[in-house]
């Protein structure tokens, strides 16, 4: 039975083993370990975002999403603007 979720690659560690934080309804259910050079190649960096598939309890195909990590990253600077202007107004 395949499974797919939303992986964010947390970090690589000694250059060469990725780990990736797996999601479900935007919520972290699992993590993987892998080694990088597994990673579509522009995706090789912390934060990127794929869709992940998994067989077997195993990772069998990752398909970067640069779209989504954008969104990401465009929500967390807004949350951090709208959390910085309260604390300056205090």
């Amino acid at each position: 039975m395949t499974e797919t979720y939303t992986a964010v690659l947390d970090r690589i560690v000694d250059g060469e083993t990725a780990v990736l934080l797996l999601e479900a309804d935007e919520t972290v259910v699992d993590e993987r370990i892998l080694e990088v050079e597994r990673l579509p190649e522009d995706g090789q960096h912390e934060g990127a975002v794929f869709d992940a598939e998994l067989e077997a309890d195993t990772v069998r195909e990752l398909t970067y999403r640069p779209s989504v990590e954008q969104e990401r990253r465009e929500t967390a600077q807004e949350r951090f603007d709208r959390l910085s202007e309260r604390l300056s107004d205090e």
